[in-house]
């Protein structure tokens, strides 16, 4: 793969488009490029995240996590082609039910607050988010994989745990919403 990437700068697109993996050239703002941008967006947020002291097996999904998204990212590059396995998604629905048998029941909405990897892991979830939306909108519009949205989907579900894990870090816990219904006791 190294040498793959001997040029960085190549100015081709200078001209508003850029090329996918299949050496066709798209506008920039094409809904697949945005696609692809936000998934790596995602990546790079969570390499913030990855930053922070973590507890070994989070620390450990997350990289899991990181090659993941990079197929994804991938496989939105070559049109028709697929390297993101179902089993990926296998990997997240596993860890999603270890992480949240372990959490009290939420009988509030939460903040995307707390501790600063809680609020990083937030922002990772908000921008699955994001990511998911831009895959839903490509899959609208041209063929796509189901794997791609579906490990999105289960992502962003997976950090808003992960982001409850970590605020319990230390004997912390999630910060409520001061909504009506918790002022007034009920």
């Amino acid at each position: 793969m190294g040498k793959r990437l001997t040029q960085i700068a190549t100015r081709t697109g200078d001209d508003g488009t850029t090329g996918l993996g299949d050496n066709t050239r798209v506008p920039k703002n094409s809904l697949r490029v945005q696609a692809m941008g936000d998934v790596d967006e995602l990546n790079s947020h969570l390499g913030v995240l990855l930053c922070e002291t973590l507890p070994a097996e989070v620390r450990s999904l997350l990289v899991e996590v990181q090659h993941e998204l990079f197929n994804l990212g991938g496989e939105l590059s070559i049109p028709g082609y697929e390297l993101l396995k179902p089993q990926a998604l296998a990997v997240l629905d596993e860890a999603l039910a270890q992480h949240n048998a372990r959490l009290p029941r939420l009988e509030e909405f939460i903040l995307p607050a707390g501790t600063r990897p809680a609020a990083l892991a937030h922002v990772c979830r908000t921008v699955a988010r994001r990511a998911e939306r831009a895959v839903v909108a490509l899959g609208q519009a041209e063929p796509l994989k189901d794997t791609p949205r579906r490990y999105l989907n289960r992502l962003s579900d997976l950090m808003f745990v992960l982001a409850r894990v970590l605020n319990r870090i230390d004997g912390g816990d999630d910060v409520y919403w001061n909504s009506e219904r918790m002022r007034q006791g009920s």
